[in-house]
């Protein structure tokens, strides 16, 4: 899967569980910061990834790295591939 796959994938998971047009997500969009998440919207997301891209349980530690939509595809990126 390449990472333009990826981020597609990622628009439509995100777009979806904010609430927002799929455009108005980019790499460079902060879950915190542009999108309002609070713990339980990250644990969602993480959730939805996982299942999304078939991958094991991400570790805690990994997921604190993870802060923008850019971060969680390079993260699955390197998952997958």
């Amino acid at each position: 899967m390449s990472v333009e796959e990826i981020f597609q994938t990622m628009q439509t998971l995100i777009a979806e569980q904010f609430a927002l047009d799929a455009a108005e997500v980019t790499m460079m969009t902060s879950f915190v910061d542009d999108l309002g998440a609070d713990s339980v919207d990250l644990v969602e997301l993480v959730m939805a990834m996982e299942e999304e891209f078939e991958v094991d349980e991400i570790q805690e530690d990994d997921l604190a790295q993870l802060k923008t939509v850019g971060d969680c595809v390079r993260y699955l990126s390197g998952r997958l591939n």
